[in-house]
C-alpha cells in the first residue's frame, strides 16, 4: 500500500480552517496512515488534492465536499486505486428571513 498524501488549500480569511481541521481529524480516524497537510490559500477556497491530483474544488462548486466521500476516496487510493473526483457536497444551510 502506497502512502496517501492529502493537501487542502483553504480560505483563511473565510474561517475555513475549522472545516480543514474537522476533515483532518475524520481522515486520521478513518485512514490512520494518511498524510494530511493544509494551508491558507485563495479567497473562498477549499481545494482537496490527493497524491497531487485535484479531486474537489469549492471554488468551482461553491460548497464544501461531503467529508464521508473524501474519506471513501482516500480509502480507495490507499488500496491502490487512482484518485477520483468527489461529487457529493455538504448540504447548504440557507436561512431565509
Amino acid at each position: 500500500m502506497a502512502g496517501v498524501k492529502i493537501n487542502v488549500e483553504y480560505c483563511g480569511g473565510c474561517g475555513h480552517r475549522k472545516q480543514f481541521l474537522e476533515l483532518a481529524e475524520l481522515l486520521k480516524q478513518g485512514v490512520p496512515e494518511v498524510q494530511i497537510s493544509g494551508a491558507p490559500g485563495r479567497q473562498g477556497s477549499f481545494e482537496v488534492t490527493i497524491n497531487d491530483e485535484l479531486v474537489y474544488s469549492k471554488r468551482q462548486t461553491m460548497a464544501f465536499p461531503r467529508f464521508s466521500e473524501v474519506i471513501d476516496v482516500v480509502k480507495e487510493v490507499s488500496e491502490g486505486q487512482k484518485p477520483r473526483q468527489i461529487t457529493k457536497q455538504q448540504p447548504i444551510n440557507c436561512v431565509l428571513s
